[in-house]
């Protein structure tokens, strides 16, 4: 695993030692950024982005918007051997004033009502592939209205799950990488 574009191309990312982890593949890693980048569909300047890793693992996803000049991270991960990866994964980068983790189980974050006092321009969701709780927490996010008015939704799940997302997300694109399938929504 490592970053594939950006100020930091090439460098190698520490993976975690136990299967409790799933990190985002680079292939399908890079396959987002381009259709970020590229996308008619998409209006996302990520230099100007501020971005939230939700179940961010070894923060691969969150580092990969880092090494592209992303504006901020904040990450958000309860498992403590993923934070360990994850911190030492930061390390490798110089400038990570603008970073912030949260050392949380996101369920219990969001209904202790507290919430941020900005908006996310990409919010990255890659929960484990046993959760379930896709739509409440696509839920959790628009009622809090903590992803901005033109930012996009990016769900990472395996390619045979079928939970159908809530209506109140609109699907703009979705694709498959391998076992990977992706859904962009606002």
């Amino acid at each position: 695993m490592r970053i594939i574009g950006g100020n930091y191309k090439g460098k190698k990312l520490f993976l975690p030692k136990d299967k409790y982890t799933r990190p985002l593949k680079d292939i399908v890693k890079e396959s987002i950024f381009n259709l970020i980048t590229h996308s008619k569909k998409i209006n996302i300047d990520i230099e100007k982005s501020e971005v939230l890793d939700l179940f961010s693992g070894t923060g691969s996803f969150g580092l990969e918007c880092l090494s592209r000049n992303c504006k901020k991270v904040v990450f958000f991960e309860n498992y403590i051997e993923a934070i360990k990866i994850l911190q030492k994964n930061l390390n490798l980068f110089l400038n990570i004033e603008n970073t912030q983790i949260y050392k949380k189980n996101f369920f219990d974050f969001f209904s202790s009502k507290k919430f941020f006092n900005f908006n996310f321009d990409i919010i990255f969701i890659d929960p484990p592939y046993k959760e379930k709780k896709i739509n409440e927490i696509i839920e959790i996010i628009l009622e809090k209205k903590i992803l901005s008015k033109n930012g996009i939704l990016i769900i990472h799940r395996h390619k045979k799950d079928n939970i159908k997302i809530t209506e109140k997300l609109k699907i703009i694109e979705d694709r498959v990488y391998g076992i990977s399938k992706i859904l962009f929504g606002n």
